[in-house]
């Protein structure tokens, strides 16, 4: 089938992936009356005397805004907000879907980084959560990291930590299965991007020491020029100042985790990695190096970003049920704690990994609700 043809003639059909439907019928007088005027006005006034009764008499408990703009669209790029908005449609659907939350994509048409977060600000009244989504680094960061600061509720970065967590989630499995201590291994990246820097610091947080990330100018280092502050802080990592290619720093790592372009890697660049070598290449749709070709490399486990190959590393594992927990725990910010837990979860679904099973299925049911818990259980 041709998904590209396909997709282009349901959304046509359907006039896109999503819609808003009302909890109760509007057929009658009296329901109109209690659900609009003169009724809902008791709503509006109890809300005006008591502002946290906003979560219990409107949808704002279990509604996020995903917000982008569209300027680091997966595999497309900078695409502008217009163009990216299918993909934030097909987001809302998948939270809707995995975790009953509601979702309203909202596609932004600038990239100031003050805009970005007064809009966000200014909508936290409407929405329990806010999902950032496809803007580029290193703004994402510090729009991040300023919502944080400054909103009452719930701030996600998918691109960062969903990439993070379900990467950590199979590495994990991946371990099991080479028989190897994460704590012992070398990690070699390409791309120091958004998910890139989240999943090298969440692999930090659970024990990984060595990593060597690799951008289009080669491994990062200390003392290399023109380094942003976020690759500044991961060459302190690459614990030998390793310098030069990224198939150059291949030599000898264990894990390689791909998060930047198609077909850098050849087979022969996977045969200089350490025995039993783990190979997550991500890029999507076309990774870094293809699964057949990693394997004739040598590489125990392969993982993509692709449906159509055993062991997808796919951020819609976590982030529908990691909201589905927050917004039933009422927190306002998500920890690494969280994070790690969820990984766990997730890594745990899998009783048996295997090299080509080191993953949840995504249409499991229970995947949801797992991460749920393992989120309130925090």
């Amino acid at each position: 089938m041709d998904f590209n043809e396909e997709s282009i003639k349901e959304h046509k059909r359907l006039g896109g992936a999503i819609d808003i439907k009302s909890k109760a019928p509007l057929d009658t007088k009296k329901a109109l009356s209690v659900f609009y005027t003169p009724g809902v006005a008791a709503c509006c006034q109890e809300i005006a005397k008591d502002p946290k009764k906003v979560n219990e008499l409107t949808w704002r408990k279990n509604t996020i805004a995903i917000i982008t703009d569209g300027s680091a669209v997966l595999g497309l790029g900078d695409i502008g907000p217009k163009a990216s908005l299918p993909v934030m449609e097909g987001k809302s659907a998948i939270f809707k879907e995995f975790g009953d939350v509601n979702a309203v994509p909202i596609c932004l048409d600038t990239k100031d980084t003050e805009e970005i977060i007064r809009f966000s600000k200014l909508i936290e009244p409407c929405f329990g959560g806010i999902n950032l989504e496809d803007i580029s680094a290193p703004r994402c960061f510090e729009i991040e990291k300023r919502l944080k600061e400054e909103l009452k509720i719930p701030v996600f970065h998918d691109d960062q930590h969903g990439t993070a967590i379900v990467t950590l989630a199979g590495i994990k499995n991946a371990l099991k299965v080479a028989n190897k201590n994460l704590s012992e291994t070398k990690i070699v990246f390409s791309g120091a991007g958004a998910g890139g820097i989240a999943t090298a610091k969440l692999l930090i947080c659970a024990g990984a020491k060595h990593l060597v990330m690799c951008d289009s100018r080669g491994a990062i280092y200390e003392g290399r020029e023109n380094l942003n502050s976020a690759k500044e802080k991961m060459a302190k990592y690459n614990l030998n100042n390793e310098k030069g290619s990224l198939q150059e720093a291949l030599v000898g790592a264990d894990i390689f985790i791909g998060v930047s372009a198609p077909d850098l890697l050849k087979a022969e660049d996977i045969a200089k990695m350490a025995e039993n070598a783990i190979v997550f290449a991500m890029a999507n749709p076309v990774p870094e190096i293809m699964p057949d070709e990693a394997k004739k490399g040598g590489a125990l486990v392969v993982a993509t970003g692709r449906s159509d190959f055993p062991n997808q590393v796919n951020n819609a594992l976590c982030f529908p049920g990691l909201f589905r927990g927050i917004l039933d725990l009422g927190a306002e910010k998500f920890t690494n704690e969280m994070f790690i837990a969820v990984a766990e979860a997730l890594a745990d679904m899998v009783s048996n990994p295997q090299a080509e099973n080191i993953m949840p299925p995504l249409f499991d049911k229970n995947v949801g609700t797992k991460v749920a818990e393992a989120v309130k259980n925090i």
